[in-house]
């Protein structure tokens, strides 16, 4: 803004305040006549009364002169800018005001060039939205507002202006991902979650910066931390947004993420939300889809029904969930959706509202905010009943044990005075024996509630998938496929959708969104459980436990606890004698194809001759029973040039002692 005599004239807030005359800063004077400036400047325009103006300046122990000290102070401001910008400062009935034109605000100017960067963005024009948002950010000289510190005027303003920085932040670290300077923008969203830890735009953020600079695992693990902060913090789940953006990782969905990896320049982003996948066909499931349509049968009739089904993660619940929603919607039933205690219908992402506000948005599927909803408000309880009574419902329940306590309490409560409605209940579960969930599953066991445990899929059921998808394959191919994917109905959709040549035998690739899983769970062992099982990849299938302690020097009760982490983080599999059950402890330790092949990549060639020369010279101390001979002539190859120098009494026929060995495949 010019004054009469041309002089350009600005106010600052964002940092301490601060009036400009050419660039010239002005003598404002003492804290309290800055902190009266602050106060006329936040009502942009609007009288303040002198009584309002001594209770903001002296919220406790006002001086006996406090009245005068405020005129004076308007006095000496009014000094200060009348030479200049006469009128500004200006007095009457209502009290002062300052008349500040907006273009003559740091805050105006900072809005304005971050809706510049904004447009430039949508434009894909980076270099103007890169210069804008850089300008808009020069602004900033501190913390806003700053002599009124915690001064209760200034409180709403300042939220106001530090929520637009994180905005300009973040619009800044999405315009540094799209122009690959990645790194720099991992450092800016790691600085906005250190900053708000509950803000859900920034762990996302974070989440396209880590993907973008070609590290998905560590933006896996993000999701993990943020997760786990809410559920601890708030007992709520992530957005399904962000659960979107998690699966989007997982997959490498590029489409949803907006970026390749690795920064080079990005491609415009769709015009379009892109179309999601086909399922794949439903497969493998029909005992269960047959026990859950007695219940919707039951449940129509009139007599509630509960059901329960549990399967790790990826086993396939929430296609079978798809099924079943799928079945009740055309028999005519309502159906409501909520995970972990969610609503999904009304998609109003992370929410702090009671557990029976989340079922009648689910219930209602209208849009319809039922926290608003006077009746629900007076007697909650009452109006879901009445919700779930007006005709068949279906409630379907996804993650049940990643639900706050308060909506296993609802659902306990609907347990007892559900006794005749044309309701049915399915609920998933990823860990039975999670202890948030253990009282509703007695109450639910009971009311004779039915309980499915996904197992994983047969060989005829992948038999089946592939011929679903038009594939014709021999047994043996089939047979492949299944101990590959170990029946993991997630992990065997990921592998069709590879190349036919590359899904299994010595060309077979690991499915990108299997490893990013795999080396997520081997990112949370300790690095001795690591190591250890760099040598069962090494020695193959089946764990030797006396052999991969002997290896390491270690005796065979130091390895059981590393062992034993592994099996929790399911990268081991314990399979017990056929004909025998879990607890007779018979059975040995396995390491699955797809995990081995996992720790396997992880490792340097070198790594990994020196792991297989220290198999061979345990092995070569045992009875040499063929099968042991075999092993070690495998191993001795294996190692290359590491392997270890053996006497002719003990090298096994067809490697020649004190000779380079011809390297294995892995």
């Amino acid at each position: 803004m010019n004054s009469r005599h041309g002089h350009e004239m600005r106010f600052g807030v964002l940092g301490p305040v601060e009036v400009l005359r050419d660039n010239v800063a002005l003598e404002l004077g003492p804290r309290q006549r800055r902190l009266l400036l602050v106060r006329l400047l936040i009502e942009d325009g609007r009288p303040v009364s002198q009584d309002t103006l001594l209770n903001d300046l002296w919220p406790t122990d006002r001086p006996t002169g406090a009245a005068s000290s405020v005129r004076a102070h308007v006095s000496r401001l009014r000094a200060a800018l009348d030479p200049v910008w006469h009128g500004l400062l200006v007095s009457g009935p209502s009290g002062y005001a300052l008349k500040v034109p907006r273009e003559a605000r740091d805050t105006t100017l900072f809005e304005e060039a971050v809706g510049r960067a904004r447009d430039a963005l949508r434009g894909r024009q980076l270099p103007t939205a890169r210069q804008e948002i850089d300008a808009a950010l020069a602004l900033w000289r501190g913390e806003a507002l700053a002599e009124a510190g915690e001064h209760a005027f200034a409180i709403r303003e300042r939220a106001r202006l530090d929520a637009a920085l994180d905005d300009a932040k973040e619009l800044r670290a999405t315009i540094l991902v799209q122009q690959g300077e990645t790194e720099l923008a991992i450092d800016v969203a790691e600085g906005l979650v250190l900053k708000a830890p509950l803000r859900e735009t920034s762990w996302a953020l974070l989440m396209r910066a880590l993907y973008a600079a070609g590290r998905p695992v560590e933006a896996l693990k993000q999701y993990e931390r943020f997760r786990d902060m809410l559920a601890t913090e708030l007992g709520l789940d992530p957005s399904p947004q962000l659960r979107d953006l998690h699966t989007a990782v997982l997959r490498h969905d590029v489409a949803v993420l907006g970026t390749a990896v690795t920064g080079a320049s990005l491609p415009p982003a769709p015009a379009v939300t892109a179309r999601r996948p086909r399922p794949a066909p439903f497969v493998g499931r029909t005992a269960e889809t047959a026990r859950l349509d007695v219940l919707l049968a039951a449940g129509a009739a009139g007599r509630p029904q509960w059901a329960v089904i549990d399967g790790e993660q990826g086993a396939g619940k929430t296609r079978l969930l798809d099924e079943v929603a799928a079945r009740a919607a055309a028999a005519g039933f309502t159906v409501a959706r909520t995970r972990a205690g969610q609503a999904l219908s009304g998609n109003r992402g992370i929410s702090q509202t009671c557990p029976t506000v989340q079922l009648l948005d689910a219930l209602r599927q209208d849009g319809k905010d039922s926290a608003e909803d006077e009746v629900a408000q007076k007697d909650p309880l009452a109006t879901v009943v009445d919700e779930l009574t007006q005709g068949p419902t279906l409630v379907v329940v996804d993650d049940l044990d990643r639900a706050p306590q308060g909506f296993h309490r609802l659902l306990r409560r609907l347990s007892q005075v559900l006794r005749e409605a044309p309701v049915v209940f399915v609920c998933t579960l990823r860990n039975p024996d999670a202890p948030v969930s253990s009282v509703l599953l007695a109450d639910l066991a009971l009311l004779g509630a039915t309980w499915l445990t996904l197992e994983p899929l047969t060989l005829d059921d992948v038999a089946e998938l592939l011929a679903a998808q038009g594939e014709f394959a021999s047994p043996a191919e089939v047979a492949a496929l299944h101990r590959r994917s170990e029946g993991h109905p997630f992990t065997l959709v990921d592998l069709l959708a590879l190349p036919p040549g590359r899904r299994t035998g010595p060309d077979a690739q690991i499915p990108a969104a299997v490893r990013n899983i795999l080396h997520a769970r081997l990112l949370e062992l300790p690095d001795t459980a690591r190591t250890m099982l760099a040598f069962a990849a090494a020695d193959g299938e089946w764990l030797d436990v006396g052999l991969l302690a002997d290896a390491q020097g270690l005796a065979p009760d130091e390895l059981l606890p590393l062992i034993d982490a592994a099996v929790t983080a399911r990268v081991l599999e314990w399979d017990a004698e056929p004909g025998t059950a879990d607890t007779t402890g018979t059975g040995r330790y396995r390491l699955p194809e797809l995990p081995r092949d996992v720790v396997l990549s992880t490792q340097t060639a070198s790594a990994r001759q020196l792991r297989h020369a220290a198999l061979a010279r345990e092995l070569a101390r045992r009875a040499g029973d063929e099968a042991v001979v075999e092993r070690l002539a495998r191993h001795l190859r294996a190692a290359g040039p590491m392997a270890p120098d053996m006497s002719p009494d003990v090298t096994p026929p067809g490697v020649t002692p004190h000779s380079p060995h011809p390297r294995s495949p892995r």
